[in-house]
Formats: C-alpha cells, sequence, structure tokens
C-alpha cells in the first residue's frame, strides 16, 4: 500500500507544487495538504485524477486503498 507521504515524493519528482494539483483538482490547497499528510480522505474520482495527474507512478488500487469515499 502505497503510504499518502509517498505522494509528495511523487508530486516533486513531476516538478509540481500542493497548490497546483489542488488547483488541477479543483480543491482547497489544504485538503490536498491534508491528504498528502495522510489527514484526510478525498472521492475516488480524485483518486484517479491524482493517479493520471502523476503520470500513473502508483498503481491506482494502491493509492485508493483504505479510502472510505470511494
Amino acid at each position: 500500500m502505497i503510504l499518502r507521504t509517498e505522494l509528495k515524493k511523487a508530486r516533486k519528482s513531476k516538478g509540481r507544487k500542493q497548490r497546483e494539483v489542488a488547483e488541477y483538482l479543483g480543491i482547497a490547497t489544504n485538503h490536498y495538504q491534508n491528504i498528502e499528510y495522510g489527514k484526510s480522505d478525498t472521492s475516488g474520482d480524485n483518486w484517479i485524477r491524482i493517479h493520471e495527474y502523476l503520470d500513473k507512478i502508483y498503481p491506482l488500487e494502491d493509492m485508493m486503498k483504505n479510502s472510505p469515499k470511494l
């Protein structure tokens, strides 16, 4: 299972800021920050969009694992 903090590594490897990912998703930057820190979750649709935005670095199933909003 992917640790949510690994999202930060994936995002940075793409040269993206949290604000940019949040804007792409149409959510507040602090909501995206909380997703990265494992303090918040998001919808299945947003996990799919994050997966695509980060060029499918991690398997989608691993990213969505334990997501209560599937």
